[in-house]
């Protein structure tokens, strides 16, 4: 007697285990596919959030680019910020008001980490000190801030998760720090002014000084043979920690829109038990005083 229906191993009839294989795969495919889209959905949160941090900052933005340098402003500075100037600006350039950057680079979240690959966006105003800069790793996704007057740095995992929110003075210094730091990026916003200051150091040195509300940033300034900014180092809060000695390297200095800059920038904290970079990026484009 010929027997109906092919048995499995199992004694089970295998048009019955295929079809619970196959329910079992959809919803596999349906959490994937859930997953996917739960992952979009932060993407496209994270990047309305930036849009929404950019234009608050450009909201604030004053147009400044009428103005124009002349070398008769360098009277009186420091010998090595006078030869900087004449290097990487030209006789009535005109000053920088917005500026747009993109990078590639390497990033470590843990100082004796590994590095890994990150691509970054920037925006900056320059006559109110704001930036706003987010940047993308395979991980997580981070936005650093100074919007009228406060820091922020909030940092997501996968794009969905909330890790850290960082808020308060401390954070407004650094982000303040940062801003000017990264504006050799623009190096109109270096120029001497009511909040800006250089005074004098040694041959190849000089001191920064910028004020802000009840905030003041120094930096010690080093110049290279070329007459080019290599290094500036102060003491910023470690996070929600003590300050440390804060150092950012500046090299490989291209012309950009008729302006010399640096198109590596190193981040690192030189601590007691050694240095340690943790943000390495090359700048890929740059933009000027682009239309609101």
């Amino acid at each position: 007697m010929e027997i109906l229906g092919r048995l499995s191993k199992n004694g089970r009839p295998a048009a019955q285990q295929t079809g619970k294989v196959s329910i079992a795969l959809k919803w596999v495919l349906r959490i994937v596919l859930v997953a996917i889209l739960i992952f979009f959905c932060g993407r496209l949160n994270q990047y309305l959030q930036f849009s929404a941090d950019v234009a608050r900052l450009l909201a604030n933005s004053t147009d400044v680019s009428g103005s124009k340098f002349t070398y008769r402003q360098l009277d009186g500075l420091p010998q090595p910020v006078q030869q900087y100037f004449r290097h990487v600006l030209k006789d009535g350039q005109p000053y920088i008001s917005r500026v747009h950057l993109t990078h590639d680079g390497l990033f470590k979240t843990d100082l004796k980490g590994g590095w890994v690959a990150i691509s970054g966006e920037e925006y900056f105003t320059s006559h109110r000190p704001g930036f706003v800069w987010k940047g993308k790793t395979a991980t997580f996704t981070a936005r650093d801030m100074f919007i009228e007057g406060k820091g922020r740095l909030v940092v997501t995992l996968f794009s969905l998760f909330k890790i850290q929110d960082g808020q308060g003075p401390q954070f407004n210094r650094g982000e303040l720090m940062r801003w000017v730091g990264e504006s050799v990026c623009f190096p109109t916003n270096l120029l001497p002014s009511q909040s800006l200051k250089w005074y004098p150091v040694d041959a190849s040195s000089a001191r920064l000084e910028y004020s802000f509300r009840n905030m003041l940033i120094s930096f010690m300034v080093k110049f290279n043979a070329d007459h080019e900014i290599e290094q500036m180092t102060a003491m910023r809060n470690m996070g929600e920690g003590p300050r440390q000695k804060w150092v950012t390297r500046l090299s490989d200095y291209q012309l950009r829109d008729g302006v010399r800059i640096p198109t590596m920038l190193e981040a690192a904290w030189d601590l007691p038990e050694g240095y340690f970079p943790y943000a390495r990026f090359t700048i890929s484009e740059i933009e000027y005083n682009q239309a609101l």
